[in-house]
């Protein structure tokens, strides 16, 4: 039985399609080949759309998106297949996180909701798709998210180390990962990293993002913004707990009018805070950080999260046998493989369900 699957990974800076074939045939999972698929600009405007204004977005519309975006995973899927040479009949399944348009697990009735039809991207590709990951842990009384550290765990746990695992995606999230194989791995999201960063670069006509944040890196922090910006709700609240870029508003972060270049520096040492502070809370004793997702190309960012570490080493995935930009892909592929098998996707000390469960939605290839 073949042991290849494929990840497709679209988070909330809307950059694009993270893709990744993968080889579980191994202590450690292989990569044969990974690429982004950058959104097409007209797609990528409706999302944004949808994001900034949903009142003004109809029924038909946001039907439209589901199958459009499962189309522009597809293209992925079918690019990564194309660099890896390999035929898609070897590929046993398909994990695809899709986009999230909305995220609130919570309240009467919570709910996670992730653009992307299964059943178009099983059509297309002829290979089993599953997808709809969160819904069921929602279902279960949790947070849906964060999803990925149960790869953190098989790619990053050691016995003589208390490790944590960083993601710097659109939203920042940490898992812990204690020596002691006695306490459970735990899991959350600290708050906003690339989404507003990102957003602020756009809006500052920098590009899609502040290269190595270099903009950052010559603003100054404004205290009073950054105080502000830290009493946030979300800060404050208790693990398990998960968030959306929605969240965190544009409008909300530049409320202060601050200049483009101390803003972008305010934003950095708000996530450098975030994250730091929720280490030092959650796992004391952490000894390193293992850093992947986009973020890890932003220097200054990096900078200011070691500055606060103190003793505590930062690493990338990279150290470990894993490209910090597709560990995010990859996680959905474990998915997808834990999927087929039916074993449990989630771990209810990170989610905060009533119990693991078997995660995902299969659609026949």
């Amino acid at each position: 039985m073949s042991s290849l699957y494929l990840g497709l990974m679209s988070g909330s800076s809307l950059d694009g399609i993270d893709a990744v074939l993968v080889d579980f045939d191994h202590a450690v999972p292989r990569t044969l080949a990974s690429l982004t698929h950058r959104f097409d600009g007209a797609l990528r405007e409706a999302l944004l759309a949808l994001s900034v204004n949903r009142a003004a977005v109809t029924l038909d519309q946001v039907a439209s998106l589901d199958v459009r975006v499962a189309h522009a995973h597809a293209e992925a899927a079918e690019a990564v297949l194309a660099l890896a040479q390999i035929d898609r009949q070897r590929v046993r399944a398909v994990g695809m996180h899709g986009q999230t348009i909305a995220h609130h697990p919570h309240g009467a009735t919570p709910y996670s909701w992730q653009l992307g039809d299964g059943n178009a991207l099983a059509e297309r590709l002829r290979i089993p798709v599953v997808c709809d990951f969160r819904r069921r842990d929602v279902a279960a009384g949790g947070q849906g998210a964060p999803l990925v550290p149960i790869l953190h765990e098989i790619l990053f746990r050691h016995p003589n180390e208390d490790r944590a695992g960083l993601n710097l995606g659109g939203i920042a999230n940490l898992t812990l990962l204690p020596a002691d194989p006695l306490r459970p791995v735990l899991g959350f999201d600290c708050g906003p990293a690339n989404s507003l960063l990102d957003f602020h670069a756009q809006a500052s006509a920098w590009g899609q993002r502040d290269d190595e944040g270099r903009h950052a890196a010559s603003g100054r922090v404004i205290e009073s913004t950054l105080k502000r910006l830290l009493l946030h709700p979300f800060f404050a609240q208790a693990p398990p707990k998960s968030t959306h870029r929605d969240a965190f508003p544009y409008a909300w972060a530049a409320a202060d009018g601050l200049a483009p270049r101390d803003l972008a520096a305010t934003l950095s040492e708000l996530t450098a805070i975030s994250v730091t502070r929720s280490l030092q809370t959650a796992l004391p004793g952490c000894q390193r950080v293992i850093v992947c997702g986009g973020g890890i190309h932003n220097h200054d960012l990096l900078n200011r999260i070691r500055a606060k570490l103190g003793r505590c080493q930062l690493s990338s995935s990279a150290e470990f046998g894993a490209d910090p930009d597709y560990v995010e892909a990859l996680a959905f592929a474990l998915l997808a493989k834990c999927r087929l098998e039916l074993r449990a996707g989630s771990l209810a000390g990170v989610t905060g369900a009533q119990g693991t469960r078997v995660l995902g939605a299969l659609y026949a290839g």
